[in-house]
């Protein structure tokens, strides 16, 4: 699979821009500013219909302007596919497929298998445990529809019994009936995406760590460690344990909703024991491990985004990740970097073919 090109109609900073791609390396280059991210990010938009950076959809309109359209070619399986992702202010978001507007966005995900490494990442130790738990769905929704539409169906349910919670204390009242039949979609629903997120860990962590010990070289030992009440009692035991505290909260307080992802080092949590340079291998060894996930899964190669991370690592890691371009191991990449020369020294020690954007 490969994206061909892609045109850009008042997006972010875009008035009207296209590029045509390399079928292996893609590097955007130019000051802080300028759009590089912006150009990763519209590809990343095509694959999950929003963007990685800015979850507010109306923001990546052009300042002034009505609308944005995001217009992409690629090849997949032999067939030449057209993607287009449009918004107008005040209306919903289109996202369309050979000319064909889908019903719902989840029918797209995992369309465009892609992982994108970013110095945004850090968020996935810095935040709280629900960018964590977006993290693991993203990865598992690609390859898996059945669990994002429970995964969605949950959440609606989460609000219905939040709101009804809340009615309960306004009004001074209780009806156990009610509340039991959220209760008993939020387990059905509950255990089978727990199921499913431990399962992918199983399959999932040994990856991570080989990535890794690949990566740093050292003998340090990390772990990710799937943190949940499940496994404690089933979900309708749970929901039934702690209505006292749900009523006194007005929301709930216990379910998969609340699972967390923790990120160690030798034991000890990344984010208060790790060093910046620790921190970086880990998530650099993560974002690598969803891409051979994806890979692995679903037999195509996804789309790999470098944005600014060469900045942001050292020789001996940056030498690492070339080793894997020459190995094949990759796709097609999309590269942004501050310092032409530097992007271009490192492309040409590939020994690929490559095409350099110069946004000035």
């Amino acid at each position: 699979m490969h994206l061909n090109k892609i045109s850009l109609f008042n997006y972010k900073n875009f008035s009207e821009a296209s590029f045509d791609f390399d079928l292996k390396i893609n590097c955007f280059v130019g000051k802080n500013g300028i759009g590089k991210t912006n150009v990763l990010d519209a590809i990343y938009h095509l694959a999950y219909g929003k963007s990685y950076f800015n979850p507010l959809a109306v923001q990546n309109i052009k300042h002034g302007e009505e609308f944005f359209v995001i217009d992409a070619e690629l090849e997949k399986n032999d067939r030449t596919e057209q993607i287009v992702c449009s918004l107008k202010k005040g209306q919903k978001k289109i996202l369309k497929r050979n000319g064909k507007a889908y019903d719902k966005f989840s029918d797209h995900i995992g369309f465009i298998p892609l992982v994108i490494i970013s110095p945004a990442d850090r968020d996935l130790i810095v935040e709280g445990s629900e960018t964590r738990r977006k993290f693991m769905d993203s990865v598992i929704s690609q390859l898996d529809s059945t669990y994002l539409y429970q995964l969605i169906q949950y959440q609606k349910v989460i609000v219905q019994r939040n709101a009804l919670l809340k009615y309960f204390a306004l009004n001074h009242t209780f009806d156990n009936d009610t509340l039991s039949i959220y209760n008993e979609q939020l387990n059905s629903f509950g255990q089978s995406i727990f199921e499913k997120r431990k399962e992918f860990l199983e399959q999932f962590i040994p990856i991570f760590n080989t990535h890794h010990k690949t990566i740093t070289g050292s003998e340090e030992t990390v772990q990710l460690v799937y943190e949940s009440h499940l496994f404690e009692k089933d979900l309708l035991t749970l929901l039934r344990e702690n209505i006292n505290r749900d009523r006194a909260l007005h929301y709930t307080s216990i379910g998969i909703h609340k699972d967390d992802l923790s990120f160690e080092i030798d034991s000890h949590p990344i984010k208060k024991f790790g060093s910046q340079g620790q921190q970086k291998s880990f998530l650099i060894a993560l974002k690598l491990a969803q891409f051979e996930f994806l890979k692995k899964q679903s037999g195509v190669k996804p789309l790999l985004l470098f944005d600014d991370i060469f900045d942001k690592l050292d020789e001996t890691r940056v030498s690492k990740i070339i080793e894997m371009v020459n190995s094949e191991t990759f796709g097609q990449l999309f590269i942004s970097d501050t310092h032409p020369e530097r992007t271009e020294a490192i492309v040409k020690s590939t020994h690929q073919s490559y095409k350099i954007f110069n946004l000035g």
